[in-house]
């Protein structure tokens, strides 16, 4: 086991590590961020840097955070999955290279896409918490 493996391991839970390291999912329904309806910010787990806002979240019915778009592109990776015997596009991380979850074309707004996103890769940062934790430059998104 590498360095960043064993610090990995000491600072997520273990389902943060399956999901994000492993490409594990969580129990639909029985997650943190499913039903989450505060308006905040979403980072990466291992990162921290900003995925997603409240403001794109809404309640697909699947089980899971879901999302019209990401907050930055440029921190989402796309990758074709196909386990299970299925065809997916898989949701990375770029700076933390942890697995998030999948995107599907299913989704409300003008891109029509569901960004399906396991809670366990996910901190959530209330707007009211956005300058102590030190993500300040966020806040007009939430205006």
């Amino acid at each position: 086991m590498t360095n960043q493996n064993h610090d990995l391991k000491q600072k997520l839970s273990p389902i943060q590590y399956e999901v994000t390291q492993n490409n594990g999912t969580e129990p639909a329904f029985r997650n943190e961020y499913w039903d989450n309806n505060e308006e905040g910010l979403y980072v990466d787990i291992v990162s921290g840097k900003p995925l997603f806002t409240s403001k794109e979240k809404y309640d697909a019915g699947c089980g899971w955070p879901s999302f019209t778009k990401p907050l930055e592109g440029q921190e989402i990776i796309e990758k074709i999955d196909i386990s299970y015997g299925m065809r997916r596009t898989e949701v990375r991380s770029k700076t933390g290279d942890s697995h998030l979850g999948h995107v599907f074309d299913d989704g409300p707004g003008p891109e029509g896409l569901r960004y399906c996103i396991n809670s366990a890769s996910l901190r959530f940062i209330p707007v009211a918490d956005l300058d102590k934790e030190g993500y300040a430059q966020y806040k007009n998104v939430f205006r």
